[in-house]
């Protein structure tokens, strides 16, 4: 059991599936700066990342991984807020050998203590369409699914989510590992595996996702203060 599951890291880490953006755990204003980085089994490497606020209600993001496993560009924009509950939603870019585009809708809650009134971690879910126009074996693929991340504390968060492609796996395969000596023939036109033997933009492996972020930093833009205006001296 050990072995299988040592098998399907090093498979995952190898595969070079497909990568999402990471988005702001809290409302930023315009000129705050978020930065840090992350640890993801879709990516070989860790990679950076980094968001700006560009007005009250809009974000962007980059992400840099190294040689390009998890690079990306993202946009994210608040689309509902309401004391401790906003929702977001971001439409991302990712460069890796199953370069993909992502569209999220995220709902996001900062719990608060009902005695003290004071706010604590965030969680929040979401539901993502993930599209692969050309992936490591030329095919493509669309998905679909859910997601879920939380962060406990004030510089580790992390999130995890499944999309699955119903075109290539019915939902109710999911769990089952001889699907492709049963499906065999359907499945000549969209195969699981490339001819390396690695997950191709097809597998249900492609669409797990799961990382851990880490903040180094979070700059919040400086408030000016209204100019006092000069008294006029009369002549």
């Amino acid at each position: 059991m050990v072995r299988v599951a040592s098998t399907l890291v090093i498979v995952i880490i190898l595969s070079g599936c497909a990568s999402h953006p990471r988005v702001g755990s809290q409302r930023m204003s315009k000129g705050d700066i978020e930065y840090g980085y992350a640890f993801s089994v879709e990516n070989v490497f860790p990679y950076l990342w980094y968001r700006k606020g560009i007005s009250k209600r809009s974000d962007i993001g980059v992400r840099v991984g190294l040689p390009i496993y998890g690079s990306g560009l993202d946009y994210s924009r608040l689309v509902y807020e309401k004391e401790n509950k906003w929702d977001i939603l971001n439409l991302a870019w990712s460069l890796n050998p199953n370069y993909n585009f992502d569209f999220t809708y995220y709902k996001f809650r900062q719990r608060q203590n009902k005695k003290t009134g004071e706010l604590g971690g965030t969680a929040w879910t979401g539901i993502r369409f993930m599209h692969i126009p050309k992936g490591i074996s030329d095919k493509t693929s669309t998905r679909i699914g859910l997601l879920i991340g939380g962060k406990p504390g004030s510089k580790l968060s992390y999130e995890v989510g499944y999309f699955h492609e119903f075109s290539s796996m019915p939902i109710s395969y999911l769990f089952k590992s001889d699907f492709e000596a049963v499906e065999r023939d359907r499945l000549s036109e969209l195969p699981h595996t490339t001819k390396f033997g690695l997950p191709s933009e097809n597998s249900r492996i492609t669409g797990f996702s799961l990382r851990v972020f880490f903040k180094l930093g979070y700059n919040r833009a400086e408030k000016k203060e209204p100019e006092a205006i000069a008294p006029k001296i009369e002549e």
